[in-house]
């Protein structure tokens, strides 16, 4: 019951819900998150920070940054969960948007600063 409880909480902030938007396509730079979402350092760690709390995000690090994707989840609740979330936040305009913003290749990234 616990990792369900933890499982919605971390759903029930908007800023988390558009972080899992972004990843949705694959892996994001924190800077990328921060670039898009117009967050602060500290405000993007604490929410992504909720986020691999709950199992719904995991990290990379390559230097200074840390990459983020969705993590493999355990639980068939929380894979429909996602499903469910991946196709109502792809009707939202803003989100759409937020997610046009990506690069669609690696290649097309410019450099963390």
């Amino acid at each position: 019951m616990k990792k369900t409880t933890a499982l919605f909480k971390a759903l029930a902030h908007d800023t988390r819900l558009k972080i899992l938007n972004l990843l949705f396509d694959g892996e994001v730079c924190v800077c990328r998150i921060m670039e898009i979402l117009e967050l602060p350092q500290s405000t993007a760690s604490r929410h992504l920070g909720i986020l691999k709390n709950a199992g719904l995000v995991e990290d990379r690090r390559e230097g200074i940054w840390v990459h983020y994707s969705l993590a493999q989840v355990q639980t068939t609740v929380a894979r429909q969960i996602l499903d469910v979330l991946e196709a109502h936040l792809g009707g939202i305009d803003e989100c759409r948007h937020e997610r046009e913003r990506l690069p669609k290749t690696r290649g097309q990234q410019k450099l963390c600063s």
